[in-house]
C-alpha cells in the first residue's frame, strides 16, 4: 500500500470467507463500493503501531469481501498518513470531501484524535476511532458527540494493572516509583495507579518519578535515577520504541535483579521486541484487548494469529484487534440499519444502529455505548519464558470487560475510583 493512495481490496484466490453466511441483500447499488478511508501512522515511533492496525484491518475486509461484502457491494479502502494533528485533519478533510468516504478509522495518537473529533463533528463526517479518545488529561471534551465514535478510554489497562499490582502484591511492597512517557497518558496512568493503592488502603509512597519526552531512546539517566531510590515497585506505561529501550538499559544497570517488582500496563505494544534476556519473568504486563497466545483462543481469534504468522513471521499487538473491531461494528451496523429500512441506509441511520451494537472482535466481545465509547475485553498477566518464542509471554492471564475497567457515562475518572466497585480479579 502506497500512501495517500487508493487500495482496492477484493476477495480473492486464498482469502478465507466470513464465518458467517453470506446474507441477502437486494442487488441494489452492488457495483458501487463503500469507501472507507484510514488514517493511520506507518512512520516513526508509532510506525509498527500504525501497521498493525493496517493489518488487522486488511484481515477484516479480506474476510468481509469474500463473503460478498456489507450488505452486497465490496470495501474499497483509501489509505492516508497519521502524522500530527493539523497534517492529519487535513487528510481526514480529503478523505471527506475529495475522496468521498462512507466512513473514516483509524488513528493511534491521542493527541491527534483529541483535535480531530471536534472537527469530525463539525463536518458531520462518520469517524471511528481506532485507539483514540477525546480527552483532556482524564476531563471528556466531546460528552455527547453525533458522529465520532471513540475508543475505550487510555486509563482502563492502567486501573487493570494497578488492581493486578495489589492482588498479586500487596503487603510485598513499601515504596514505589514511576517511569512513564511526559503527556497526558503516562501522567494519568501513573496517577491513577496511586489513586488506587490509596482506595485500597497502601501506603507505599512515591521515591521517584521520572518523565522521558515520547521518543527519548537515551534513557540512562532515567534508570540510574530509579535504581539509586530503590523502589519495592516500578511503575511505567512505557509503550513505544522508548520501551525496549529501557528495558534493556535497565538490565544492564541492574534494576531488573529480582528484588524490584514492575508493572507494565501497555508493553503489549512491543512485546516481540521485549526478548527473554533482558526481560525477567513474573512482571504485570498489560496486552490490552488482544493477546495473541491465548490457550483457548475463539477461531476467529486463532485464525488470525496463525495467518499473521504465516503472512508476516510476526505475531499481533492490540491495534489490529482496534481495527478489526471498528471496520467489523460499521458493517454490521449498516446492515442492522440496511434491513430496517430495506435500503441502502444514510449515514444517521447508520450511527443509531451503532449505539449499543455489541459484536465479535480478535480479542473478543465488543460493544459500542450509546455515548459512542467503545467497551472491548483486555488482558494482562505474569511474564513467563516458558514458551516456543525468544520474548516473554504471560501467564496466569486475566481476561476483564472494560465495563469493569472503565469509569461510566458522565462521570469523572479519579471520582469514579473512589466509589466504584473494583474488585481484584
Amino acid at each position: 500500500m502506497d500512501r495517500r493512495s487508493a487500495l482496492k481490496v477484493i476477495g480473492g484466490a486464498g482469502v478465507v470467507a466470513a464465518t458467517q453466511p453470506l446474507m441477502s441483500f437486494p442487488a441494489i447499488a452492488q457495483n458501487t463500493p463503500v469507501k472507507i478511508g484510514i488514517i493511520a501512522p506507518r512512520a516513526g515511533i508509532a510506525g509498527t503501531i500504525g501497521e498493525c492496525g493496517l493489518r488487522g484491518t486488511m484481515y477484516a475486509v479480506e474476510r468481509i469481501n469474500a463473503a460478498g461484502g456489507i450488505a452486497g457491494r465490496k470495501i474499497e479502502l483509501v489509505v492516508e498518513e497519521e502524522t500530527n494533528p493539523k497534517d492529519s485533519i487535513e487528510r481526514l478533510r480529503k478523505l471527506v470531501l475529495q475522496d468521498k468516504v462512507d466512513c473514516t478509522q483509524g488513528i493511534v495518537s491521542s493527541g491527534v484524535s483529541l483535535a480531530m473529533g471536534a472537527v469530525a463533528e463539525e463536518m458531520k463526517a462518520l469517524l471511528i476511532f481506532w485507539d483514540g479518545t477525546t480527552q483532556d488529561g482524564v476531563k471528556e471534551t466531546m460528552a455527547n458527540p453525533r458522529y465520532v465514535f471513540r475508543s475505550t478510554d487510555n486509563e482502563c489497562e492502567a486501573v487493570m494493572s494497578s488492581l493486578l499490582a495489589i492482588k498479586h502484591w500487596k503487603g510485598q511492597f513499601r515504596t514505589v516509583a514511576g517511569i512513564n512517557p511526559d503527556y497526558s497518558y503516562g501522567r494519568n496512568n501513573f496517577a491513577g495507579f496511586q489513586a488506587l493503592l490509596k482506595k485500597f488502603g497502601i501506603d507505599a509512597p512515591v521515591v521517584a518519578e521520572q518523565w522521558p519526552k515520547v521518543g527519548t531512546l537515551d534513557l540512562t539517566s532515567h534508570v540510574a535515577a530509579l535504581k539509586a531510590a530503590k523502589p519495592d515497585l516500578v511503575f511505567s506505561s512505557l509503550l513505544f520504541a522508548d520501551l525496549p529501550v529501557f528495558m534493556k538499559t535497565a538490565y544492564g544497570a541492574g534494576l531488573m535483579d529480582g528484588k524490584t517488582k514492575f508493572v507494565f500496563p501497555a508493553a503489549g505494544f512491543q512485546h516481540t521486541l521485549l526478548k527473554k534476556e533482558f526481560t525477567p519473568e513474573g512482571m504485570i504486563f498489560g496486552h490490552n484487548t488482544l493477546y495473541f497466545n491465548l490457550e483457548n483462543p475463539t477461531a476467529l481469534q486463532k485464525q488470525f494469529v496463525e495467518q499473521y504468522e504465516a503472512k508476516y513471521k510476526d505475531y499481533p499487538n492490540w491495534e489490529a484487534d482496534r481495527a478489526y473491531f471498528a471496520m467489523e461494528i460499521y458493517k454490521v451496523a449498516v446492515e442492522k440499519a440496511y434491513k430496517a429500512k430495506n435500503a441502502w441506509p444514510d449515514k444517521e441511520a447508520v450511527i443509531d444502529a451503532m449505539e449499543g451494537l455489541k459484536v465479535d472482535s480478535l480479542g473478543g466481545p465488543g460493544m459500542m455505548r450509546k455515548d459512542h465509547i467503545a467497551e472491548q475485553t483486555f488482558y494482562q498477566g505474569l511474564t513467563t519464558h516458558k514458551n516456543r518464542y525468544d520474548f516473554a509471554t504471560i501467564t496466569d492471564v486475566t481476561k476483564m470487560f472494560s465495563e469493569q475497567l472503565q469509569k461510566p457515562p458522565g462521570a469523572e475518572f479519579f471520582e469514579w475510583i473512589k466509589t466504584a466497585n473494583l474488585k481484584l480479579s
